[in-house]
């Protein structure tokens, strides 16, 4: 992995040149602009909230708009990393077809952009906080690697990921639709506590809670989600047992995804 992270960082003009060109592309000629970078997660929230006085989830003492805005802020960060970086390949097929340079740049520079929207977000997060009277604690220090953690897992899907649509197109489409269904088994609409409720303190599956808890864990969203929520929301530290799980999961499959794009990489231009 070393040689693969000097080589990048000789790439990184490139990096950066390819990131802004993605930036000026997504909203040239968009009545709305950079608008449309904040109107997914504003219209969830809405969404939800609604959704919650029908229900009634139990949201503590956060108001839930604002809970589940910043639940949804990492989770639209990781959902649009994984699905564009998926894209990235098939999407600079003139690029490949000219000139050699790692072909992993086109998956990292789609994480890149959605870095750009992710800090509108939390403009947008810090103006909630302050109309909720919520102020950051020193746990908000937390906060950065958070993202690189979310990073990491974006960065799983999108290597295996592109490197297969490469030869099966099916995957790019797919892909976004079966995020939409992960969100609804990651606590996005609920806290993570209600999950630790049910299957920890009540038992919910009997003997095998503490497994279907843990298996519920090894979603790596899971864990950030909740953190992130802890650290900014709550000013608590985040809950280092909840991430654990997801986070060896990545630590396993990231490797193993970056080894097959790379062994891919070598055909693309023929392929593609």
């Amino acid at each position: 992995m070393k040689p693969a992270a000097t080589s990048l960082f000789a790439y990184r003009e490139l990096i950066l040149t390819l990131a802004w060109k993605n930036i000026a592309l997504r909203y040239k000629q968009a009545y709305l602009g950079i608008a449309w970078a904040i109107l997914k997660p504003v219209t969830l929230m809405l969404i939800f909230t609604l959704v919650k006085s029908f229900v009634g989830i139990e949201s503590g003492e956060i108001p839930y708009p604002i809970l589940v805005f910043a639940a949804l802020m990492p989770w639209t960060f990781f959902q649009e990393s994984a699905s564009e970086g998926v894209t990235s390949v098939v999407g600079n097929t003139a690029l490949i077809k000219k000139i050699y340079f790692p072909r992993e740049i086109f998956p990292i520079t789609s994480v890149m952009t959605k870095l750009v929207e992710l800090g509108i977000n939390f403009v947008i997060l810090a103006a909630l906080m302050a109309w909720y009277g919520l102020a950051p604690s020193p746990y908000i220090l937390w906060v950065p690697l958070l993202i690189l953690y979310t990073i990491l897992a974006a960065l799983t899907i999108a290597f295996v990921g592109a490197a297969i649509n490469v030869y099966y197109r099916d995957v790019g489409q797919a892909l976004p639709v079966l995020l939409s269904l992960l969100m609804y088994a990651s606590p996005v609409i609920y806290p993570l506590q209600l999950v630790k409720d049910k299957l920890l303190i009540q038992q919910a599956a009997g003997e095998w809670s503490s497994l279907f808890y843990t298996l519920y864990t090894l979603n790596p969203l899971a864990g950030i989600i909740d953190a992130f929520q802890s650290v900014v929301l709550r000013g608590a530290a985040p809950d280092i047992s909840a991430m654990v799980p997801g986070a060896m999961m990545i630590a396993v499959l990231l490797p193993l995804s970056y080894l097959y794009f790379k062994r891919a990489e070598s055909y693309f231009a023929d392929v593609i």
